[in-house]
């Protein structure tokens, strides 16, 4: 039986997408992919590991080059053969996102993943303040990973002790955020772009926010719109199959 992820969701179907991978080099290669909303990156390598051995007839190595939670979009840079060891080097690079805050409630998973488990006022807050909180978070700090990540914990995954409803105390990370710009103040939602530093969580920014407003906040929307130079208008859209049609062997994780 496959180990179900934290992030699975029973009730939605699962989604296969077609991959043209006869242009591909099997020996090395790198594929700039736009993730569809609500699977996972680990849906993407092992559907297009299963692409590539029915195409060369070999299993192939296929990473990726940084996580996307199944309700985010946006770039992902996945890595074929010999260039996987260039994946370290993807991972460090800056990254860009694009999305939208909604302020006044607050969810366990600090997004759409778990259901608003708080609400706080929001009216005292101006477009002035939430511009004002925005810059506050220029610069270098320290950021508290969300319970519901894969940040380990004494050995364990930090969604596992979330499942489990055990408390965890979460090592907070060096994090930079060189630019966070206010693109809608529509109050209560709050529209975005950042750019930081590898290891940012954006959910983690939706506690903060919230919380220097005064308020509460979680994430509603997110993309991924670049990663250092590569930028997700140059990657590949896929598109969904029907499922009655999929390979029935075709894995959904790696």
């Amino acid at each position: 039986m496959r180990k179900k992820r934290f992030s699975d969701k029973e009730e939605n179907p699962r989604i296969f997408y077609s991959f043209d991978v006869s242009g591909f080099n099997p020996e090395g290669d790198v594929v700039l992919i736009d993730k569809p909303y609500r699977c996972t990156s680990f849906d993407i390598v092992g559907q297009l590991k299963y692409a590539l051995k029915q195409e060369f007839g070999k299993k192939i190595k296929v990473g990726h080059a940084g996580t996307l939670d199944p309700l985010a979009t946006g770039l992902l840079i996945v890595c074929i053969g010999s260039f996987t060891k260039k994946i370290s080097d993807f991972q460090a690079e800056e990254k860009e996102y694009t999305g939208t805050f909604r302020l006044g409630a607050t969810t366990p998973s600090y997004d759409l993943e778990k259901p608003i488990d708080n609400e706080f006022p929001y009216e005292h807050i101006t477009e002035e303040m939430v511009r004002q909180a925005a810059a506050g978070f220029i610069g270098d700090s320290e950021q508290v990973p969300p319970l519901f990540s894969a940040v380990r914990v004494d050995g364990k995954r930090a969604y596992q002790l979330a499942r489990e409803g055990a408390e965890a105390a979460i090592t907070p990370k060096q994090i930079t955020i060189r630019a966070f710009e206010i693109t809608r103040c529509d109050l209560p939602e709050v529209d975005f772009r950042i750019v930081c530093s590898k290891g940012t969580y954006i959910r983690s920014i939706a506690r903060d926010f919230g919380e220097r407003l005064n308020s509460g906040a979680h994430l509603t929307a997110l993309r991924r719109t670049r990663i250092g130079g590569l930028r997700v208008e140059n990657a590949l859209v896929l598109s969904a199959k029907d499922e009655k049609s999929a390979e029935p062997n075709c894995p959904t994780t790696l």
